[in-house]
């Protein structure tokens, strides 16, 4: 045999024969994201339902893209913070810093000198799919609201206002610590990965609805014992609290079918689940295990279809806004300080 064919005989051997192979096609067909906006290529958004979303979005540009929207809202520039968050990870390949976006600066530049959004996207790879992905994410949590603030040493007057709109899940007072613990490995009934976050605190914390919603799940489950699932009134969202609170879990009245505003007290922090026997402590350490599921096709509900986004992130951001509570001492309940003025904004 010949000195090169013991070497190709070697590599097929070896299985480096094939890795070249696989890594000469694999080149071949990733499109080149991390360039400059080029023409648009093969978009799954266009063609059928989004299947998954990896949100992996820092809090930084989060916040970077929440005050720029902020702060052109009411000029002829404003420019939404999805907009923005969605040309910057079409540009860059969703592939984010550690800190805020230079990126995404620039796009907020460009369009307050006068260039539109529409314009810049014609030219971005997956432009729609990720207006479509992390639209479905952000929605609902920036815009025009009217709520109660403080007036003087007992009263309240109404503010409008425009911007985060949406609140933290755990009320404003009360402490609590995260890590991002999204895909970490559970195992009790079967081995899966974590789909949410868990928030440590202290039982009998109270939990706030994060957006208004109707309540669509309420009960015992094995895995999450007393649980509430809250869906979006756009339908896109659907939040689930786990690991409430022995004995009492809910606030009294709560049930499902029932509709909450943003900063409504759903329930309390606990350490219930891990049994098939309700209302039983077998979980180690108090949290509250919160998760959101993304929903671009009702098929997606429920089974092995369903998109399950790491949270960690929107939970850094969400602390910028946390419902302040009270306990009612007529009823022992925690509610709310300051309301939201007026009927919640449904989707036609």
């Amino acid at each position: 045999m010949t000195r090169k064919a013991k070497r190709v005989s070697y590599l097929v051997r070896s299985g480096a024969f094939f890795a070249l192979i696989g890594l000469f096609f694999g080149l071949l067909f990733v499109p080149e994201q991390a360039e400059p906006c080029a023409a648009e290529v093969a978009n799954p958004a266009k063609s059928q339902t989004i299947k998954w979303v990896d949100f992996n979005v820092p809090s930084a540009v989060l916040m970077q893209a929440l005050s720029y929207d902020i702060e052109s809202f009411g000029s002829e520039r404003h420019v939404g913070m999805v907009d923005l968050l969605a040309l910057t990870a079409a540009k860059t390949g969703a592939k984010w810093g550690k800190g805020e976006s230079k990126e995404l600066k620039a796009f907020y530049e460009r369009i307050t000198d006068g260039e539109t959004v529409e314009t810049l996207a014609a030219d971005c790879p997956y432009f729609s799919y990720y207006r479509e992905a992390y639209d479905a994410v952000l929605g609902g949590f920036v815009g025009e609201y009217a709520i109660e603030e403080p007036d003087g040493a007992d009263g309240t007057k109404t503010v409008n206002r425009y911007g985060l709109k949406v609140f933290s899940p755990i009320a404003k007072g009360y402490g609590f610590g995260h890590y991002d613990d999204f895909g970490s490995p559970r195992s009790y009934g079967f081995s899966r990965p974590h789909l949410g976050n868990d928030l440590m605190g202290a039982v009998g914390t109270p939990l706030v609805a994060v957006e208004d919603g109707v309540v669509e799940a309420l009960g015992w489950n094995q895995y999450g014992g007393w649980r509430i699932g809250i869906r979006s009134h756009d339908r896109r969202r659907y939040y689930y609290y786990a690991h409430l609170r022995k004995d009492h879990p809910y606030v009294e009245g709560l049930q499902e079918g029932d509709t909450v505003r943003a900063g409504d007290v759903i329930g309390y922090l606990g350490m219930t689940g891990y049994s098939t026997e309700e209302n039983v402590n077998n979980i180690d350490v108090p949290h509250l295990h919160f998760g959101m599921q993304l929903i671009f096709d009702e098929s997606q509900k429920d089974g092995a279809n369903e998109i399950w986004i790491d949270v960690f992130q929107i939970v850094e951001l969400l602390q910028q806004n946390r419902s302040a509570v009270k306990k009612n001492t007529d009823t022992e309940e925690y509610e709310r300080v300051y309301r939201l003025i007026g009927d919640p904004v449904t989707p036609h």
